[in-house]
């Protein structure tokens, strides 16, 4: 996986690269989908969620250019692979998720393997988790119409990093926010496919009530 998906593809960092060598991707699939663990696809996990293919959780991890000492804010834990990873190149990972089913799942996947640097909390991920800010980096692993304003917010003021898809059911880019002071610099990146972002600042749940909060960065 490590040297056809991720080396041939521009994946390059030395920490990430062993993070994604070390971590078992099969013990966080359904057992049913295990014997396609290793393949660079996306893989349903319940509740109409995926675990993502394998490079774009290396890419998007590379773009955080975590070093070992940071607090990290993950949107969407869940499987609890991509927590995992982060966990292995963070000093603490924070990770909050919509689905209790999934939240109680990827507990287990990652206690099971050791893992003890980590809060998972159950909630609307699009507000992110503004008791425990601010961020050094934070990651969303579902797309968003624009980039939400909360989670900027709640990044660093000294060099946090945001990594986010934005997008539409047909075109989503990934977009990098770097923060400094009250300056946010965005950079597009390329283009990816996730499941949506349910929520205030993300999409609307079918099932709730139009909001006339729309507030966002882009």
């Amino acid at each position: 996986m490590v040297e056809t998906q991720l080396i041939k593809r521009g994946i390059h960092s030395p920490r990430v690269l062993e993070a994604m060598r070390k971590v078992p991707r099969h013990r966080f699939v359904p057992h049913e989908m295990r014997q396609y663990a290793y393949t660079d696809a996306p893989l349903p996990i319940g509740e109409k969620q995926t675990i993502s293919q394998p490079y774009v959780v290396a890419l998007m991890t590379e773009m955080l250019n975590l070093k070992g000492h940071e607090r990290v804010l993950e949107i969407g834990t869940g499987c609890g692979y991509q927590t995992a990873i982060l966990c292995e190149l963070a000093d603490y990972v924070y990770t909050l998720e919509r689905f209790p089913r999934l939240a109680d799942r990827a507990d287990i996947n990652l206690h099971r393997l050791g893992y003890e640097n980590l809060d998972i909390h159950i909630g609307d991920g699009s507000q992110g988790l503004p008791d425990m800010k601010p961020y050094d980096a934070i990651i969303v692993t579902a797309a968003a119409p624009s980039i939400p304003g909360p989670l900027a917010a709640q990044l660093n003021p000294n060099g946090g990093r945001l990594v986010v898809p934005v997008g539409n059911n047909q075109t989503q880019h990934l977009y990098l926010v770097e923060r400094n002071g009250d300056d946010h610099q965005i950079e597009q990146g390329v283009s990816v496919q996730f499941v949506p972002l349910i929520g205030l600042y993300g999409f609307k749940d079918r099932k709730s009530k139009n909001s006339d909060d729309t507030s966002a960065m882009v």
